[in-house]
C-alpha cells in the first residue's frame, strides 16, 4: 500500500493520506497514549519526536517537535500506516465519540456553527487541521484549533484574514475570533 503525503502550513505537521478511511467517528486528536485504545495511534506516538496525531475522515496528520527532522518520522509512520491497512482493517478509528458538551446552543451560535461547518472547516482540513467551536460571549468567538493548525506560525493570520473576516461577515455579531 502506498501512502502519500502532503506538506502543510505548519511545518511541525505533515499530512499522510493513505487513499482509505481513516476516522468514521468524526475527527479526533491525540496527543497521550493513554487518551486511546488504538495500537497504530499509540504505536505512532512512540515515534521519538512526534508530539500528537490528528485523525480526520481520510487522512492523518502527525505533528512533531521543531527539533526532529522529518525524515527521521516519515518512513515509519508511513510504514506503520501501510502495514495496518494491509493487514485488512478498513479504517484506524470507529468508536462512537460522545460530545462532552451535550448542551443547547443559541441561535446565534448555530449560525457560528453552520459558518466555521459549511465555510472554515472543509479550507482547514485540506491543510490536515479542524477547527471547532468553543463558545460565544459578548462578541467574542472562542475556538480550538486541532492538527496541523495547532501551533501553526500562519494560524493567527488565518485565525484574524479569515475566520475573523469570514464570522463577521455572515454574523454582525462577531467582533472577534479567539483561540484557546
Amino acid at each position: 500500500m502506498f501512502v502519500q503525503t502532503e506538506t502543510t502550513p505548519n511545518p511541525n505537521s505533515l499530512k499522510f493520506i493513505p487513499g482509505k478511511i481513516v476516522s468514521n467517528s468524526g475527527q479526533i486528536e491525540v496527543t497521550k497514549k493513554n487518551q486511546i485504545n488504538n495500537d497504530l495511534v499509540k504505536n505512532l506516538l512512540s515515534i521519538n519526536g512526534v508530539t500528537g496525531v490528528f485523525l480526520g475522515k481520510d487522512f492523518l496528520s502527525i505533528n512533531k517537535e521543531e527539533s526532529i527532522d522529518w525524515e527521521d518520522i516519515k518512513h515509519i509512520a508511513k510504514s506503520l500506516i501501510g502495514e495496518f491497512y494491509s493487514e485488512g482493517k478498513d479504517f484506524i478509528y470507529d468508536e462512537n465519540i460522545e460530545s462532552k458538551d451535550k448542551k443547547e446552543f443559541k441561535e446565534i451560535e448555530k449560525q457560528i456553527i453552520k459558518v466555521l461547518d459549511s465555510k472554515i472547516r472543509p479550507a482547514v482540513a485540506r491543510d490536515g487541521g479542524d477547527i471547532k467551536f468553543k463558545e460565544f460571549k459578548e462578541g467574542v468567538v472562542t475556538v480550538e484549533l486541532q492538527g496541523s493548525c495547532s501551533g501553526c506560525p500562519s494560524s493567527t493570520m488565518t485565525l484574524k484574514q479569515g475566520v475573523e473576516n469570514l464570522l463577521k461577515h455572515y454574523v454582525p455579531e462577531v467582533k472577534v475570533v479567539e483561540a484557546v
